[in-house]
């Protein structure tokens, strides 16, 4: 059973307040969830967590992420704008980006963040573009499928990211006749995985491939970046991730190869997202319609402007009927938005409680790549984010969009005035 981190009585409240829809997140969960991830590698010193900011990036919460001792992951120079904001410098920023823009580089450098290279090509931009530094990590690609016991869990050789392994060598080489001194391994082979032995896994590819590139090239390999996905059980009945028994399974991986190797040790680092917010955030919506035609549909106020997983993937989101929780799901219903497009559904024959008009339903996990990733399709404006703290008090922490919003960009026009 999903449950909800709030009652029926709170966010009635909420609502009266705040016009539904709105993303809202649990201050609790996300900090206990930080806590379990740090202490499932505490052994190993030095460990860091950078968040993933494209998850969720609203600057309250990575304002929580820091007291907790994380860092940040950025992708873009509005990432490291919203990082240096924050007080964020230094190794306090891993910048994680492709098909990079010169003034991103530039950037990331002015800020010392860590940079982590996509492409041997970007040596040389780096190189031109905010010059190189002495410590660098490289995101490596070993091709192939990647497969846990047989099962194939991604396709590393279709992805557009990363170093091959010819690629990985020459250009750790070339990176330290340009000056760089210090080096880290990164790799993201599969996204959302439940399969508590994908990180064990991933750790031990790289962890051998940082042992061999150490042999081939005498680089010093100092870090190994896990990257992301871990992922959430977003249906009722999928594996939850066991923190604890993926973290001494990277554990028994890192004593098996690196312990007794020439590196003799190295600090990991991870950049979650998903794991982080993704099961502590909900998009709250009200029931504005019921339409009977062919099918029974649901027409709530949010729409897939404020939720596109379930557009674009098909993935599923968990809904609950609030204040029904515990009644019969013995209705077909297909729950949808109100764009002019048929995929804006956020769920399709799916067994529900009896739904009346105005009822409440709360549209889990929507706490990573949610809000992130709307937009403003039929002039919808993004809606608010909400915050329920620690001490069950709500903080706005980012208000809806207004008309004003959606036309501030025409601000050089004369024909739009708003």
């Amino acid at each position: 059973m999903k449950k909800l981190f709030f009652n029926k009585d709170y966010i009635e409240k909420v609502c009266e307040k705040y016009p539904t829809p709105f993303h809202i997140y649990d201050e609790k969960g996300i900090r206990e969830g930080i806590r379990r991830l740090q202490k499932a590698f505490a052994w190993n010193e030095g460990f860091k967590e950078y968040f993933a900011v494209k998850a969720c990036p609203n600057p309250f919460l990575i304002k929580m992420m820091l007291e907790e001792g994380c860092g940040v992951d950025c992708s873009s120079y509005t990432e490291l704008m919203l990082a240096e904001s924050l007080g964020c410098r230094g190794d306090d920023i891993m910048f994680s980006s492709n098909v990079t823009p010169a003034e991103d580089f530039q950037y990331a450098r002015k800020l010392d963040a860590i940079v982590n290279l996509d492409d041997f090509s970007h040596i040389d931009f780096l190189a031109k573009n905010g010059g190189i530094p002495e410590t660098i990590f490289i995101r490596y690609n070993p091709g192939g499928d990647f497969k846990i016991d047989n099962a194939i869990m991604g396709r590393p050789a279709d992805a557009k990211y990363g170093f091959t392994h010819e690629q990985a060598i020459e250009g750790l080489k070339k990176l330290m006749s340009m000056g760089a001194k210090t080096f880290g391994i990164h790799a993201f082979l599969a996204s959302n995985m439940t399969n508590n032995d994908y990180y064990p896994k991933l750790a031990k590819v790289l962890f051998e491939t940082a042992v061999e590139l150490n042999k081939q090239t005498g680089a010093d390999i100092k870090f190994i970046n896990l990257s992301g996905g871990i992922g959430i059980p977003y249906k009722p009945e999928d594996n939850n991730p066991d923190l604890e028994y993926i973290g001494a399974q990277v554990k028994k991986a890192y004593d098996e190869v690196i312990v007794p190797s020439a590196l003799g040790s190295v600090t990991l680092k991870t950049e979650l997202g998903r794991y982080i917010t993704g099961p502590h955030g909900v998009l709250v919506t009200r029931v504005l319609h019921e339409k009977i035609t062919y099918k029974d549909y649901i027409g709530v106020d949010a729409c897939a402007a404020n939720l596109m997983r379930p557009a674009i993937y098909g993935a599923y989101h968990h809904i609950i009927v609030v204040g029904k929780e515990n009644e019969p799901c013995d209705h077909v219903y297909d729950v949808t938005g109100g764009l002019c497009e048929n995929n804006d559904k956020f769920a399709i024959d799916r067994n529900l409680p009896e739904i009346k008009v105005g009822d409440i339903l709360a549209i889990m996990d929507s706490g990573a790549h949610g809000y992130a990733m709307g937009y403003n399709y039929n002039g919808k404006l993004r809606s608010s984010e909400l915050l329920k703290c620690e001490d069950g008090t709500t903080k706005l922490i980012r208000r809806a969009e207004t008309p004003k919003d959606y036309f501030a960009t025409f601000d050089f026009s004369d024909i739009i005035k708003v």
